[in-house]
């Protein structure tokens, strides 16, 4: 299948860039494209795009639909983590704006055999970046009751993930899980018929959690938001999206650290640490979607946008 992927929040988000015409942004989640096509028509000759994504498919997708900005569009294979780096690399210091979204895309949720969905049965993949050798597999297979436990309980917020856990070492004891299917068959196994019946997909938290932990996808997220406020100019803004309350929490708490870093005691009647704010929060409360795209992409139900604006 081609890549498809319907951009969520599209217009919010860049709208909350106050996109500079002649300004450098960078897309760190590319995808296929579409968040940047947006930014990209409100650009002049001398405003640039750098667009970065992990997913070959991804690059490729977006180099196709981007190519009618020529020159103002720089695309780079890599992680957004490496962001500082990526910059460095073509000479750019400061920059006007940074975005993410942190979905998923819907070509790799829709296509089996990557491996991200419970919906079809196929290799236990999940690699955001292919280029990877570990795989969901070797989490599935390799990890230790207790480790699977703890990821499934961590990341998927799941309240039967001891039995899951339990359930998974006892079904690879026979044979190795290798599919989708297989894995949903050990969830399955693990959890009440009377829930099974009334909640969502079954297996929808554990899958989310083993795709977090191969992907790192947390621990990146941390690690890069300070380190990309760093790289915006005065009144740039970084603008994230996410999907689920774990990266909501991350956000929203790096946002307010960076706003306000003091960490005297609050009886202190002046500051003695130094620490200086860095700018400000944008979204006191996160953007959601309206009605009318929950309706229209089903997907975008759970996502929320929060804004930083660099002093």
């Amino acid at each position: 299948m081609g890549f498809e992927h319907t951009s969520v929040l599209l217009h919010e988000t860049i709208d909350s860039l106050h996109v500079k015409p002649d300004g450098i942004y960078v897309d760190g989640t590319l995808g296929g494209g579409g968040h940047a096509f947006e930014l990209c028509s409100r650009l002049n000759e001398n405003g640039r795009l750098i667009g970065i994504d992990q997913d070959a498919a991804a690059i490729a997708a977006a180099s196709k639909r981007l190519e009618k900005f020529g020159d103002r569009v720089t695309i780079v294979r890599s992680n957004y983590v490496e962001t500082p780096q990526v910059l460095a690399d073509l000479g750019i210091e400061k920059v006007d704006g940074i975005y993410l979204d942190l979905g998923v895309s819907s070509y790799q949720l829709d296509t089996p055999e990557r491996g991200f969905t419970y919906r079809e049965d196929a290799p236990l993949d999940m690699r955001m970046d292919q280029r990877k050798t570990m795989t969901a597999a070797d989490i599935v297979n390799g990890y230790s009751e207790m480790e699977l436990y703890r990821i499934i309980r961590d990341y998927g917020e799941d309240k039967f993930a001891k039995n899951i856990a339990k359930h998974i070492v006892r079904m690879r004891q026979e044979k190795p899980i290798e599919t989708t299917g297989e894995l949903i068959t050990a969830i399955k196994a693990a959890i009440p018929a009377k829930v099974r019946a009334t909640g969502g997909h079954p297996a929808k938290q554990t899958f989310q959690a083993i795709r977090i932990e191969l992907n790192g996808e947390l621990d990146v997220l941390t690690s890069s938001i300070d380190r990309m406020i760093e790289h915006l100019n005065p009144g740039g803004r970084l603008a994230i999206i996410t999907f689920h309350s774990l990266e909501d929490r991350i956000v929203k708490n790096k946002f307010r650290e960076n706003e306000n870093p003091c960490i005297c005691p609050p009886n202190f009647p002046v500051c003695m640490c130094g620490r200086k704010s860095r700018g400000r929060v944008i979204t006191r409360k996160p953007i959601i979607p309206t009605k009318e795209e929950e309706e229209a992409n089903k997907r975008s139900k759970s996502s929320k946008l929060r804004v930083f604006e660099r002093a």
